[in-house]
């Protein structure tokens, strides 16, 4: 044994050679040679154990290197990183539950470590059984209720109707409506600064835009589920000139259907016809017309003739009317009362906490000797704010952050709270108004709006005018709020965005809260040897009998300060094409009171009151043809009623369409400071796109 592991030892000694430190000096320096060239660096920039390192550490060595390689391989490496996480951030997080079991091959060192191997040992087995029966129901259950959503989202998603794709202005319309969507949303969380957190600064034009890409996806719309209620009525119709010539309506200063339309359409719904008032769309936006001579009469009239831009065959008789603008230093302290809506239905974001913020901009155009008091009402009513001066703003948004919504909707007593609060606070030289803050579901005490009219008619003989705002979708009662307005003596508005709310309590609240006129209400008779036809277009809620003209009691609609009116008649002179009644076989040819030769269209007459007053006061002017060009607030309000018209199915438009109307309303934008005329052309794109 030992000799031969000597044997052995010898062998191995033999091969191994003698260690030449020489030698080994010598290859080092020709491999350390060879590698520098390969490489293609200096000698005296590559640290070794006897070349230290050159000073300034790792960012010295980073720029020698991009130095090296160039800019651009850096670039597109970088890149490639910046994408990969951000893929890894915002792809969603894979779905363990759903994912395959892959087995695992089973390894030697798996089988001598398998509890069946283990002898004595024969709980950990049946645990094991326990664990393999509950997986398997697990994955069953998860299976199941996976086909079942799937099945469920895809027949939820095949009820969902694609828009057609929009232009790249209607889309931003869209994108603004979810970008303001999703900030209310968020704004409803109950965070102690969230319902009263300062007021969002508004633009000049009143619109906040967002530009989405260039290639969106067609935008798919979920119907929200009815329920808001309108006044039912009937278009007006043509009517001849033989049959009845005098027609005889009260004018309309509110507003509330053309931000009902806007929120529609950025619903991607069309509204329904009979929340599209015509007459409300025309005068949602402030016109140019000439203002009164104060010491004469409140407001002004002016009265133009253009062609219809829909029938070459008939013109349209433009009335404006202006109301004076008194200096605002000179306007009365105000008592103002608002009721607000805590029910249950005034929870969502778009309600009760937009009406929170409305509120508190309405505040910050108040005077320090303003009165506030504030008065909110649910399953009861109750006073949550005793009448308190502007100037004790904190109190006042303290009131406001408080309240919550919830119960029942007890709007009769509410009223009568806040009619008795108003009547305690009235005194001599001061405007009392109630402002009625709600989404008009009225479901405790009176609900009808008949029995409404006649709480709020006996009302208003004390001097307190009533002005509804209305908030919200879904179970809107647009029908309440106009019985309450028109009889109560006030205005109604439609607050769809903080931006409605601007507009409405700050920039135009003059209009709203100062009277210059009450029970304001036209008559035109037409000429029967000029006119053979006529429509009133809109206005159809506020038809009066022609008798109705000269009786002081009968109510109608006031002007508040700075107001403009505007109403649209379509005419059908004698002897055109476009006359749609045959002649009467038997007509009474009696003698009028103009010759026939006189070529007044028509005569124009209005009735008002002062505020207070139990007398009305007359106005009177002809109506004559056209002459020269159609102005440029004429020709706007042309567009305006031609796209209400087109929204509730355009009986009278003949071939005329969108695209018409969307190049007559941009021929008339005019100035348009607030940027109202633009977002309207907007909002016509698209209608076109969602009818």
């Amino acid at each position: 044994m030992t000799d031969e592991l000597d044997r052995l030892k010898s062998a191995l000694h033999g091969a191994t050679p003698e260690a030449n430190p020489a030698a080994k000096t010598r290859a080092m320096a020709a491999a350390r040679e060879s590698f520098e060239k390969i490489q293609g660096t200096a000698a005296d920039t590559r640290p070794t154990p006897d070349r230290p390192q050159k000073a300034g550490g790792f960012w010295t060595g980073a720029k020698d290197m991009i130095g090296t390689i160039g800019l651009r391989p850096v670039l597109y490496a970088t890149s490639c990183i910046v994408v990969a996480g951000f893929v890894v951030v915002t792809v969603k997080p894979f779905d363990l539950s759903r994912a395959p079991v892959m087995p695992l091959e089973r390894t030697s060192s798996d089988t001598l470590n398998a509890p069946e191997a283990l002898a004595g040992q024969p709980a950990l087995k049946e645990t094991r059984d326990e664990n393999k029966t509950l997986t398997a129901d697990a994955e069953n259950e998860t299976a199941s209720a996976t086909a079942n959503n799937e099945r469920d989202a895809a027949e939820a998603f095949a009820k969902i109707e694609p828009l057609p794709q929009a232009s790249g202005e209607v889309q931003n319309l869209l994108v603004d409506r979810v970008v303001t969507s999703q900030r209310a949303d968020q704004s409803s969380a109950p965070t102690p600064s969230a319902e009263m957190a300062p007021p969002i600064k508004i633009p000049p034009n009143g619109i906040m835009r967002s530009v989405p890409a260039p290639d969106a996806d067609p935008i798919r719309v979920i119907e929200p589920q009815p329920g808001d209620k309108f006044t039912n009525f009937e278009e007006n119709t043509v009517k001849s000139v033989t049959d009845a010539p005098v027609s005889t309506f009260s004018i309309d200063v509110d507003t509330a259907s053309y931000a009902y339309v806007r929120r529609s359409l950025l619903n991607g719904q069309v509204p329904p016809a009979d929340g599209v008032r015509i007459e409300e769309m025309i005068n949602y936006f402030p016109y140019d017309y000439a203002a009164p001579d104060v010491s004469e009469t409140p407001f002004s009239t002016s009265v133009s003739v253009l062609q219809t831009p829909w029938n070459p065959d008939t013109k349209l008789v433009h009335i404006g009317i202006q109301g004076a603008k008194p200096a605002t230093e000179d306007r009365p302290p105000l008592n103002l009362v608002f009721l607000i809506d805590t029910s249950g239905s005034m929870q969502s974001p778009d309600k009760l906490p937009l009406l929170k913020q409305s509120f508190r901009l309405l505040l910050n155009s108040l005077r320090p000797d303003d009165q506030v008091a504030i008065v909110a009402y649910a399953g009861s009513a109750g006073t949550v704010l005793k009448p308190t001066p502007a100037s004790e703003k904190n109190e006042i948004l303290g009131s406001l952050k408080r309240l919550n919504a919830g119960g029942s909707t007890a709007g009769q007593a509410g009223l009568q709270q806040a009619y008795a609060l108003a009547e305690d606070m009235a005194e001599d030289g001061r405007i009392g108004r109630v402002i009625l803050a709600t989404d008009g579901d009225f479901n405790v005490g009176i609900s009808d709006p008949e029995r409404l009219k006649t709480f709020v008619e006996d009302k208003r003989d004390s001097g307190v005018y009533l002005s509804v705002l209305g908030f919200g979708e879904g179970n809107y009662r647009d029908d309440m709020m106009q019985t309450l307005a028109q009889n109560g003596n006030g205005t109604a508005a439609y607050i769809d965005t903080l931006a409605e709310a601007q507009k409405v309590l700050v920039d135009q609240v003059s209009g709203a809260l100062f009277p210059i006129a009450d029970d304001v209400k036209i008559q035109v008779e037409f000429n029967p040897a000029q006119i053979a036809e006529y429509r009133l277009i809109g206005y159809e809620t506020r038809a009066l009998n022609r008798e109705d003209f000269n009786n002081d009691k009968v109510d109608a609609g006031e002007i508040g300060a700075g107001h403009t009116v505007t109403a649209l008649y379509e005419v059908t002179p004698v002897g055109s094409p476009a006359l749609r009644n045959d002649p009467l076989r038997y007509a009474d040819d009696a003698a009028t009171v103009v010759s026939n030769d006189s070529p007044e269209y028509g005569y124009l007459k209005l009735r008002y009151k002062d505020p207070g007053a139990a007398r009305s006061k007359l106005i009177e002017t002809p109506i004559l043809p056209l002459r020269g060009d159609a102005t440029v607030e004429a020709t706007f309000a042309a567009s305006i009623a031609g796209f209400g018209q087109l929204l509730t199915g355009a009986t009278y438009l003949m071939d005329w369409g969108w695209d018409d109307a969307i190049a007559l309303a941009r021929s008339a934008k005019g100035a348009d400071p607030f940027g109202y005329r633009a977002e309207a052309i907007r909002l016509m794109q698209l209608a076109k796109s969602v009818k």
